[in-house]
C-alpha cells in the first residue's frame, strides 16, 4: 500500500480507539449505576434498572446505532455527529451487559460482610463504598475484560453511518486497491493488536486490585518497637 493509504488506515485506527475509549467510559459509568441500582432496597429503583437492562440487552447494537443516528434527529430536532452517536449507542448497549456483571459481583460478596457493616451502623452508601465494592470490583475485571474486547469489535458497526473508523477506512482501501485478502488481513491484525494490549492492561489491573485483598492489616503495635523497661508500674 502507498503511504497515503496507510495514513488513511492509521487515521481509522485512531478514530476506532477514540470511539472505544469514550464508549467504554460511558458503559462503565452506566454499568455501575444500573448494577448498583439492581441491588437497591426500593423495588421501583430495581424495576427501572432491570427494565433498562432488559431493553438494551434484548435489542441489536446495530439497530440501536441506526435509531440514535437516524431516528433521534427528526424527533428532537438535532443531529449527533457519528462519533457521539456511536458512543451513545454502544455505551448504553454494552453498559446493560456490564450492569449484570456488577450486580452479580455484588451479590457474590459474603452476606456476613453486609451484616458486619450493619453491626457497625454503616449507612447503605458506606457499606457499598467501604465493604462491598472493594471486594466485588476485583472479581468484575475478568468479565469486564471480555466485554471490553466485545466493545472493540462492536465499534466496527459505526461504519454504517459513514464514520471513518478502522473498518470503514479498510473498506475504502480495499476499493482503491481491489485487494481484499491483503487489506482485511492488515485490518484483522490491527484489531488483534489492540485487543491483545487491552487484555494485558486488564490483567495488570486485576493483579493490582487483588494484591491487597485478603491480607491482614499491619499491626500498629508491631510497627512501633517496644522500649525495654517501659510500661505501667
Amino acid at each position: 500500500m502507498t503511504s497515503g493509504l496507510w495514513e488513511l488506515v492509521l487515521h481509522g485506527t485512531w478514530v476506532t480507539i477514540q470511539l472505544l475509549v469514550l464508549s467504554a467510559l460511558l458503559a462503565t459509568a452506566v454499568s455501575f449505576v444500573a448494577g448498583v441500582a439492581r441491588t437497591h432496597r426500593l423495588w421501583i429503583v430495581r424495576f427501572l434498572a432491570g427494565f433498562y437492562t432488559e431493553v438494551f440487552r434484548g435489542t441489536s447494537a446495530l439497530v440501536m446505532i441506526f435509531w440514535v443516528f437516524f431516528v433521534l434527529p427528526p424527533a428532537f430536532g438535532w443531529q449527533l455527529v457519528p462519533l457521539w452517536a456511536g458512543t451513545l449507542a454502544l455505551g448504553l448497549t454494552y453498559g446493560a451487559y456490564g450492569s449484570e456483571i456488577v450486580r452479580g459481583a455484588l451479590a457474590a460478596v459474603d452476606p456476613a460482610q453486609r451484616e458486619g457493616g450493619i453491626a457497625l451502623s454503616f449507612t447503605p452508601w458506606q457499606r457499598m463504598r467501604l465493604i462491598l465494592l472493594p471486594q466485588a470490583v476485583p472479581e468484575m475485571i475478568p468479565p469486564f475484560s471480555n466485554l471490553l474486547i466485545e466493545l472493540l469489535k462492536g465499534t466496527a458497526l459505526v461504519s454504517i453511518t459513514g464514520m471513518g473508523d478502522l473498518a470503514f477506512s479498510g473498506n475504502l482501501v480495499r476499493l482503491a486497491l481491489q485487494e481484499s485478502a491483503e487489506v482485511y488481513t492488515y485490518v484483522l491484525l490491527i484489531y488483534f493488536v489492540i485487543a491483545f494490549l487491552l487484555t494485558r492492561v486488564m490483567r495488570g489491573l486485576e493483579k493490582r486490585l487483588k494484591a491487597g485483598v485478603g491480607k491482614a492489616p499491619r499491626s500498629r503495635r508491631a510497627a512501633v518497637p517496644a522500649t525495654e523497661g517501659s510500661g505501667v508500674a
